[in-house]
């Protein structure tokens, strides 16, 4: 079983060639839902970043503006996704898996959870226009060029993407 992680800055259109990995019956493990799900589903997990970080669950965004507040939900948070992906992964049977991150090349929890890391980007006028987040959280994000092992430029159409996506999955398999 191959695990592909889906990287990729704010607005590059990862999640777009994630929609359309599943929608061709590959399983996909989003983190950013995963994370909102374990939220509500790990007992107390709330009220504890809530007082950890002083900071009421309603205005839970302003972390990002905070390295040290967003460290410190990151050491809370990451062990349960990370345990929540490798029971996804032990669940699944495909011999072809995805795991759509923004960060989780980053961080090195997420070591040894992929084998191949595909970068999806866009330029940068693009992806501000598509999500206009892009420019606040831009600096949150690196990608090593030495980690990446394909690169999907995205560009153009969805339906380009989505070439390339296919194109890409040849190489993959």
């Amino acid at each position: 079983m191959r695990t592909v992680l889906v990287t990729g800055p704010i607005g590059s259109g990862k999640s777009a060639a994630c929609r359309y990995l599943a929608s061709l019956d590959f399983p996909v493990y989003e983190c950013d839902a995963r994370t909102k799900m374990l939220y509500s589903l790990v007992p107390g997990l709330k009220c504890s970043i809530e007082e950890r970080l002083d900071l009421p669950w309603a205005r839970i965004g302003e972390v990002f503006a905070d390295p040290g507040k967003l460290q410190a939900l990151e050491e809370m948070v990451y062990p349960y996704v990370v345990e929540d992906l490798k029971g996804w992964k032990a669940a699944q049977t495909a011999p072809l898996l995805f795991v759509e991150s923004a960060i989780a090349l980053d961080k090195p929890q997420f070591d040894g959870l992929y084998d191949t890391v595909v970068l999806v980007t866009a330029p940068y006028a693009l992806r501000v226009q598509r999500n206009p987040r892009a420019a606040e959280r831009d600096a949150l994000q690196a990608f090593d060029p030495a980690r990446i092992d394909f690169t999907v430029g995205n560009d153009g159409t969805l339906e380009e993407l989505q070439l390339k996506i296919r194109q890409l999955i040849c190489k993959l398999i």
